[in-house]
């Protein structure tokens, strides 16, 4: 969704994930974890409507060690902007939903209200906003919404050098059939407390940033590999069928990735092979190609990674789920995998690791799991030093086929069990 504050920005858009230190646990030796994370909502059901806006981490501390952090976690979400979950906390309407009521004493964020007092906020929002329309609060009833157009030059267009003028023009999208929803102004529009009740208490007692901003535009690939590696360059387009190079629009002849090509390392790729798109390649080093020189365990987790048949082009990922708006989404996306784009770190064929033990260490899954993977590790004791996980996509809070409450279920769920 679209930024909403009047003023200019800077640089870049303020930076879509959202980034917590959502579930500090900590343990003495020899214990095991307890109830420290255990609801989403402190002032009634543990969950009422939870989404991220892109990452959360979940350190694990032991304590007396010489290092105390044993464990991290990342959750990496996708697409929403930090307005679009927190433009007006600690202020929620409380008409419909979960009742949010801050702890006193709550700071306010950069926000989209134009005056806040020591009992509220004051005056209409966004008065002097230069954009078509001015945001408006979405009820938990329209969790749902149209995908808007989060290109990389349709992203540009609507920074306008800074002025964040010509979000409506150029990535309002208001083409949906109900029950989405998708009003003129759409892309301007915010939810609060009472449908991201969750990660509004979650705020409540962690880190937020509320002044941290992209260092890219566009789709969910550049932001992909920009968390695994720091860089959306050094990549080129194959054919999927022979490897050869070519060209693609998803990828700059100096081979910056602006777009959602698919990666060649993956046999899931390309629909399971019901096209013959472009593929993508990255070159140089990721994240875990770093820890495994350090000898540091480590993995990235995917809802739909376990393939569920093979054709004629190898694995095909092909489970499904239905979001709330009864729509059958795939579950897994391969241009959300980052570490498929690089042959040191993919998993082509979709392979499970060679035993439980095995998860996190270097075997023929190399590091790349199905989600539920994740899952028996905590249920056994065996979680590798770094997590990355990635809901199956009606979990992954995308507008479009995602949604903020689905989304709340997936990371409720996961750091209650972490």
């Amino acid at each position: 969704m679209g930024e909403g504050p009047a003023i200019a920005r800077s640089r870049r858009k303020r930076l879509r994930p959202y980034i917590a230190a959502a579930a500090t646990v900590v343990l003495g030796a020899g214990t095991a974890i307890g109830a420290t994370v255990a609801s989403a909502s402190t002032t009634s059901k543990p969950f009422a409507g939870y989404h991220t806006p892109a990452l959360v981490s979940a350190s694990l501390y032991h304590a007396n060690s010489a290092t105390p952090i044993k464990h991290l976690v990342v959750i990496f979400g996708e697409n929403v902007s930090f307005d679009h979950y927190f433009g007006t906390y600690p202020y929620a309407a409380n008409t419909g939903g979960t009742t949010f009521h801050a702890k006193p004493g709550t700071p306010t964020v950069n926000g989209l209200y134009t005056k806040i007092t020591q009992t509220g906020p004051v005056g209409p929002l966004l008065t002097s906003n230069p954009n078509e329309y001015n945001p408006q609060r979405l009820s938990p009833s329209q969790a749902m919404t149209s995908d808007q157009n989060h290109g990389y030059t349709a992203e540009q267009k609507a920074e306008d050098n800074g002025k964040m003028d010509q979000f409506v023009q150029n990535t309002q999208s208001t083409s949906c059939s109900a029950p989405a929803y998708c009003p003129p102004g759409i892309v301007m529009d915010y939810y609060d407390g009472n449908t991201t009740t969750g990660l509004w208490n979650y705020a409540q007692h962690y880190a937020m940033s509320d002044n941290n901003w992209d260092t890219t535009f566009g789709p969910s690939t550049p932001g992909a590999l920009n968390v695994v590696s720091g860089n959306s360059g050094g990549g080129y387009a194959v054919n999927p069928a022979t490897g050869v190079k070519t060209t693609s629009s998803a990828i700059t002849s100096d081979g910056s990735v602006i777009g959602d090509p698919d990666p060649y390392y993956d046999q899931c790729s390309d629909g399971n092979h019901t096209s013959t798109n472009p593929e993508a390649v990255m070159t140089g080093q990721n994240i875990g190609d770093l820890l495994n020189a350090k000898h540091v365990t480590w993995g990235w987790f995917e809802g739909g990674f376990a393939p569920t048949s093979t054709n004629s082009g190898g694995a095909v990922c092909g489970a499904s789920h239905t979001n709330i708006a009864g729509a059958t989404v795939a579950d897994y996306s391969p241009h959300h995998e980052p570490f498929q784009y690089y042959a040191s770190t993919a998993n082509p064929k979709h392979l499970p690791p060679s035993s439980e033990a095995a998860i996190g260490r270097t075997d023929q899954a190399n590091h790349q799991y199905d989600l539920s993977a994740f899952y028996q590790t905590l249920k056994d004791g065996n979680m590798p030093a770094v997590s990355y996980l990635k809901a199956s996509e009606y979990q992954d809070g995308h507008p479009g086929y995602s949604d903020p409450l689905d989304e709340q279920n997936f990371l409720v769920n996961s750091i209650n069990q972490i």
